[in-house]
């Protein structure tokens, strides 16, 4: 399956000096990719799966010259270990001493080229340092989808469009596909099955599997009264979402609940990619991190298609019940823009009017995204916030085609893979 992530690893190959650390959550390809980049750019490959390898262990632990650690690898796996031909890979990484023994291979000298592979977004306050690169990795986004599904010209046409602000002539199979989407979302499996003719339920099966490990994945939490209430909190996310008012409610998971009880399993979640958190703004100011309300957010799983399958649709309802639908769009955009690497906030007023995506780029700007509510015929809360913050590139996503009104950008829900060029 083509990934985005493949350019990253030949970039990072090209200029490689430090060891990469791939982290993202379980099931979104990160080992398959690495494999498939290994196989394609280097003489031979060196895996190791780190888990419950004592003998890898002790040689990590043992060792303290680059020099040492590479002969013993290359005994240990029985392979020949090239200079810049080599690829190796420590795979499942969790403990700190393996890490603490890579970084060895972070200096400017370094010829030896080495990834590392973990499903523990957690552990990089462990792992971090200047001796190694950092790479995230999620489910896949449309565009993804798109040219898994040999429409790579359609994924052309759409960045044309959005590029030259003129209509995308291929517009209405667009929505087609991307409706697809919406139900299949972006994990590989789940994809592979799709492009292969499976039916909603063997797909909706293929995502409960999913959904199933993703719960498993909690029983790492701290304490066993945490893995319940991590369960706890993503069973309760599709009723969170499909409230009029979508603020995560502690009193929604079960009566009685309190912010305290459940910050460790929303932190656990959060920091391991299992959800997404959008906070409120309490001002509009850059940088927004510094006016955000800590106890105004909401939850987002990292997947549409699991989203879906939690919510135990049907293709007749997702069709029919508008409410449903823009959920599950909400859910996808805020998706999309954390895989092109934004933080999420919202803005609401005191008038109930709300900015559903308020991101900020790297150059500082600041750009409210407008999710048109297919009800209206009108979206008024972008140009009330236009008209209360002075703000730049305002955006409207829509299910109509590319233009732009009144310095307002649209763009089709489709394109929102597009906003990584803002």
């Amino acid at each position: 399956m083509e990934r985005k992530i493949y350019n990253d690893l030949v970039l990072w190959k090209k200029n490689m000096k430090k060891p990469l650390l791939l982290y993202g959550a379980k099931q979104v390809g990160k080992t398959y990719s690495v494999l498939e980049f290994a196989k394609k750019n280097y003489k031979n490959i060196v895996y190791f799966n780190t888990n419950n390898y004592k003998e890898l262990l002790d040689i990590l632990k043992r060792e303290k010259s680059p020099e040492k650690i590479i002969f013993k690898l290359s005994v240990l796996s029985g392979e020949t270990i090239f200079e810049e031909d080599t690829l190796i890979i420590f795979d499942n990484v969790n403990d700190p001493y393996i890490v603490k023994a890579i970084k060895l291979f972070g200096g400017d000298n370094n010829l030896y080229h080495i990834i590392m592979i973990t499903s523990k977004k957690e552990n990089l306050n462990k792992f971090k340092g200047e001796e190694l690169y950092f790479k995230a990795m999620y489910p896949l986004d449309f565009e993804e989808f798109l040219v898994n599904a040999d429409k790579r010209q359609l994924v052309d046409f759409i960045k044309s469009s959005y590029i030259n602000n003129t209509p995308m002539p291929f517009h209405q199979l667009a929505f087609d596909l991307y409706n697809d989407f919406l139900i299949t979302g972006g994990y590989p499996e789940v994809v592979s099955a799709y492009l292969k003719g499976a039916d909603y339920i063997l797909l909706d099966s293929i995502k409960q599997k999913i959904i199933d490990t993703i719960k498993k994945e909690t029983i790492e939490v701290y304490n066993l009264i945490d893995v319940q209430r991590s369960n706890e909190v993503l069973n309760s996310l599709p009723y969170q979402l499909l409230k009029e008012n979508k603020k995560f409610q502690y009193g929604n998971i079960k009566k009685g609940s309190r912010s305290k009880d459940y910050e460790t399993s929303i932190n656990y979640l959060g920091m391991n990619q299992l959800i997404h958190r959008s906070f409120k703004l309490n001002d509009v100011k850059s940088p927004l991190s510094s006016y955000r309300d800590p106890e105004s957010f909401k939850l987002y799983p990292n997947d549409v298609g699991l989203l879906y399958t939690m919510m135990h649709l049907n293709k007749m309802k997702f069709i029919t019940d508008n409410d449903i639908r823009k959920t599950l769009i909400e859910n996808n955009v805020a998706n999309t823009l954390v895989n092109l690497g934004y933080n999420l906030y919202y803005y609401q007023s005191e008038g109930k009017t709300e900015i559903s995506f308020v991101i900020q780029n790297r150059l500082g700007n600041i750009i409210p995204i407008e999710i048109v509510n297919m009800n209206l015929t009108k979206a008024k809360a972008l140009s009330m916030f236009m008209t209360k913050f002075k703000v730049d590139n305002p955006i409207r996503l829509t299910e109509d085609n590319f233009s732009k009104k009144k310095n307002i950008k649209y763009i089709p829900l489709y394109a929102t893979f597009c906003l990584k060029d803002l």
